[in-house]
């Protein structure tokens, strides 16, 4: 069964150069999802969790902080990890998103190099855990 990975941004340029990246890293087979806030993005976590979801930190009617909290504060979801991207370079709301539960904070624009090495262990994991990627 491929992955399902939820990518969680207003702008559809990108939503479409997240996927792209991810597909490049090696989740070409993943089954895709594209949200365009965050309440967007919770109605298609609830109504088939992801294995892992990408979400954009600025965005109309529910913000990436707003959906990360509701997320981690689910126990039949907070086990989804969430890799937050965001062209704000505040440490200390990186510590903050980190402290929250998010599985790392990726600086926009990013390229597909540094989306591989944050991701890289998460890669490694899925390969282990249903050899996934061979």
């Amino acid at each position: 069964m491929p992955l399902r990975i939820l990518i969680v941004d207003d702008a559809t340029t990108a939503r479409i150069f997240a996927q792209k990246c991810l597909a490049n890293i090696g989740f070409h087979d993943a089954d895709f999802v594209q949200a365009v806030h965050g309440r967007d993005a919770l109605a298609k976590i609830r109504e088939m969790p992801p294995d892992l979801i990408l979400t954009d930190l600025m965005m109309p009617e529910m913000d990436g902080e707003s959906l990360l909290r509701e997320i981690k504060a689910d126990p039949a979801l907070q086990h989804i990890p969430v890799l937050v991207v965001s062209s704000a370079g505040n440490i200390a709301r990186k510590d903050a998103l980190l402290a929250m539960g998010a599985l790392n904070v990726v600086a926009k624009p990013f390229s597909t190099a540094e989306l591989f090495d944050v991701l890289k262990a998460f890669l490694k994991d899925e390969e282990e855990d249903d050899g996934w990627g061979e």
